[in-house]
């Protein structure tokens, strides 16, 4: 197989070669009609591209043309440019220069794992064991906001109980907590959400617990979030080195931009090749493709499942305060109806007190009437005796003037 450099002329990518040994097909297609017609040759293979997505029917195309790279932010393309079974050194140098210190990636453990108790674990995208028996976990998302903060820590707890589970089963009565080694969790957001764009220029932020009293004491977790968006802004700043040549490969579908990627650093032209040869293998190269999509789909699927469970999840606290808020209404109106009615009590007692004033008053005045009624009686009656004692004196003064 004949090596290439990066100097080659760059009508095509100078990594995207024909590679008569390979199986599959024999050139690589150069035109539209050359990569269809082929497809139509096999019906399995037509099939499988059929059921493609316009975007990803495109892109598949544009692939086999040399027109574009593979796009090793999906899952399964970045498993197999990243498999350690595959290439032992790839992965260890991609997490040595996320982390900042030199690891070797042993193996890749099951996605899928067992707690004690029989329970079934996250399912991760890249589990593997390092060297030294620390866990590490590789995500690899397409949006940040379906990866919070609450699931990163999720991953990471789950890597403890991994390594929890698996030390207690190896050393038995042996075991104690400091079998437990380091997990590390490497989140790598295609889209990242706006609190990442608001740090600009940063594109890899690493967190750990700290105590706030300058506590000395290293906690088992660390995190490592990369907004590759945030990155690909500044994809070529002036220090290289090999953090910025692997995130640059993740980013990198354009040839223009994978030949100056080359130049910078000559040892990607590999990966390159390999990428190119998969250019003769059209049945992986699909099978790749629909993988992808399908978990794209399944993932989109999952993230408006969620969406709609957490609008139903909002509508419900909604519901919920607006029960709450007529519950404190009605309990508002149930003190001032307890107020009328308090209110309502004392006019009714203070009519009462009114009408049995009134009839203290009617009495009264019955008894003034009866009084006044006397009183007259008894004037006249005065009266009545004052003429009866004047007629008399009359009388009795004409009596004696005979």
């Amino acid at each position: 197989m004949a090596k290439h450099t990066a100097a080659t002329s760059m009508q095509t990518l100078p990594v995207y070669f024909a590679y008569p040994e390979s199986p599959g097909w024999e050139t690589p297609p150069t035109s539209e009609d050359q990569v269809l017609a082929r497809l139509r040759s096999s019906p399995l293979l037509f099939a499988s591209y059929q059921g493609l997505n316009d975007q990803w029917r495109r892109h598949f195309l544009d692939f086999c043309q040399g027109k574009k790279s593979l796009p090793l932010t999906y899952d399964p393309f970045f498993k197999r440019i990243f498999h350690p079974d595959i290439h032992p050194d790839r992965l260890s140098r991609l997490v040595s220069s996320i982390l900042g210190i030199h690891v070797k990636v042993l193996h890749i453990l099951p996605s899928e794992d067992s707690i004690i108790s029989g329970g079934t674990l996250l399912i991760m995208d890249i589990l593997a064991e390092l060297e030294d028996g620390s866990l590490i976990n590789v995500e690899i998302q397409k949006q940040a906001y379906a990866f919070p903060a609450e699931r990163i820590s999720c991953y990471s707890a789950d890597l403890l109980m991994r390594q929890y589970a698996r030390a207690k089963g190896v050393k038995g009565k042996a075991f104690t907590y400091q079998d437990i080694k380091k997990v590390y969790v490497i989140v790598l957001f295609e889209k990242s959400t706006g609190a990442f764009h608001a740090l600009p220029e940063t594109y890899l932020h690493h967190g750990r617990t700290r105590f706030d009293t300058g506590l000395e004491m290293e906690l088992l977790q660390e995190y490592f979030l990369i907004s590759l968006d945030v990155f690909r802004e500044f994809q070529y700043p002036k220090d290289k080195n090999e953090q910025t040549a692997w995130l640059s490969l993740l980013v990198t579908e354009d040839l223009e931009e994978a030949e100056r990627l080359v130049q910078e650093y000559p040892w990607l032209q590999e990966i390159f090749e390999e990428i190119a040869m998969l250019r003769q293998k059209p049945e992986e190269v699909l099978g790749m493709f629909s993988e992808a999509l399908r978990i794209l789909d399944q993932n989109t699927i999952k993230y408006m499942i969620d969406e709609l469970e957490k609008d139903l999840e909002e509508k419900e606290a909604v519901l919920r305060e607006k029960a709450a808020e007529i519950k404190e209404k009605e309990a508002v109106l149930k003190e001032k109806d307890a107020a009328i009615k308090e209110k309502e009590a004392v006019i009714e007692e203070k009519d009462a007190v009114l009408k049995e004033k009134d009839a203290v008053l009617k009495e009264k005045d019955a008894a003034l009437k009866e009084r006044d009624a006397k009183l007259e009686a008894a004037t006249r009656e005065r009266e009545a005796a004052f003429a009866e004692i004047a007629r008399l004196k009359a009388q009795v003064a004409g009596s004696s003037a005979t």
